[in-house]
């Protein structure tokens, strides 16, 4: 039996904070192993990367959810009780409730209201000269969802939602100010989804709206869910399709270093490629937690009972032993390649109808390639000059300036 190779810091938090997305790879590289263990967060934990690692790391006989994501993600992005911290068959009832939501017919009217509220908002945003896509593109999700999921917003109201949702996300993996603001972003949303969701147990939601149907969702033993489950589960809903702006904005910034794609992308085919070597390098989070549910062996080494693991999303999506020129922005990988379960893992690996892969991946990629057809055909504008550099220590990601366009000038739709 091998000896783990252990990075060789007491405590690794502050270097987490240091190098951020880059945090796993470093120390796989450095130990030249796939799996290290160090001090994190005051616990002992094992971080692991590559597509075998993520194969072993979706194992249910092998791993559980419960406990395993940090508090601080729990408390912001995550919430309690939410279906990311169950484990079989309560993770399945809970998590069909989001395959259902996000089948195909819902999806593609959520995609239909997120081009439409796009074509909407570029009247303004050709008023205003320049805007900063990001925060642009955050607001018309927000529209969209709130408006698919059954949620009437008032005057003046989408602004404030909008900040609260981002800020579930964005704070996530910040310290400080963007932590705190994270945390009472989460306990004002969870307050707005509760009440949403009493109204609609007492009769006060659109017939057959998602948000109806998260008020009447039932557990295996037949019970609703507590209201404030429930409203984690809306916001389950409701946050990452917001957090698809990031994806659009890397999507923009990838258009800009490689113009040529713009015209390429006037072909579906290629523009769903596109959308995957976006998701590919520029994964939402950098890693994702389980923890061992039973004492096992792998690799030679020892997997303890209880040990919080680390499955290395960003690492995986960029190793050169599964990606050629791993580094290299190069859609075409994707061009009649469907990728392997374990291999692309920007939102989980597995299957996504029994494990833990997410079920809003494919309305990811949907908004993603709706967002990309309406910047390469639906608008034109230019990107004036601004800091686009990205820093990878910052999770989530993003570019510096936001993304600056100005010039807009919109399309006939068609």
């Amino acid at each position: 039996m091998s000896e783990i190779p252990h990075d060789d810091s007491i405590e690794g938090s502050l270097a987490l904070l240091r190098e951020g997305n880059g945090f796993i790879r470093n120390r796989c590289r450095r130990l030249g192993s796939d799996v290290f263990a160090v001090r994190l967060l005051l616990q002992d934990t094992l971080c692991i990367s590559g597509e075998e690692a993520a194969r072993l790391f979706y194992d249910e006989e092998r791993f559980e959810r419960a406990g395993a994501a940090p508090r601080l993600l729990q408390r912001t992005l995550f919430g309690k009780g939410g279906v990311q911290g169950l484990d079989g068959p309560a993770h399945r009832q809970r998590k069909q409730l989001f395959l259902d939501l996000l089948g195909p017919e819902r999806l593609w009217q959520l995609v239909a209201l997120f081009e439409e509220r796009w074509r909407a908002a570029m009247p303004r945003w050709t008023a205003s000269g320049t805007i900063e896509l990001l925060p642009a593109v955050e607001q018309v999700l927000t529209d969209s969802v709130c408006a698919w999921a059954g949620i009437a917003l008032g005057p003046g109201e989408l602004e404030r939602r909008c900040a609260q949702l981002v800020a579930l996300f964005d704070g996530a993996g910040g310290i400080g100010p963007r932590h705190w603001q994270a945390r009472r972003a989460r306990r004002e949303a969870e307050a707005w989804a509760a009440a949403l969701l009493d109204q609609a147990r007492r009769g006060f939601a659109p017939a057959d709206s998602p948000l109806a149907w998260v008020a009447g969702h039932r557990e295996l033993d037949g019970t609703q869910l507590p209201l404030h489950t429930a409203a984690v589960e809306l916001l389950n809903l409701l946050r990452p399709t917001v957090a698809v702006a990031r994806f659009v904005v890397f999507a923009a910034l990838e258009l800009e270093r490689h113009p040529q794609w713009r015209e390429r992308l006037h072909d579906d085919r290629l523009c769903e490629a596109f959308a995957q070597e976006v998701r590919r390098l520029h994964a939402f989070f950098p890693f994702t937690a389980a923890r061992v549910r039973m004492t096992f062996h792998w690799q030679g080494y020892r997997f303890a009972k209880g040990t919080r693991v680390l499955l290395d999303l960003y690492g995986t999506n960029r190793d050169p032993r599964t990606w050629h020129e791993a580094e290299a922005f190069r859609p075409e990988r994707f061009v009649d390649c469907r990728p392997g379960p374990y291999r692309l893992v920007t939102q989980g690996g597995g299957d996504a109808a029994q494990g833990h892969r997410c079920p809003g991946e494919r309305p990811a990629i949907e908004l993603l390639k709706a967002a990309l057809r309406l910047l390469t055909r639906g608008m034109q504008y230019r990107l004036p000059e601004q800091d686009l550099r990205i820093d990878e220590t910052r999770m989530p990601s993003r570019p510096a300036s936001g993304l600056l366009i100005s010039d807009i000038v919109a399309h006939a739709e068609g």
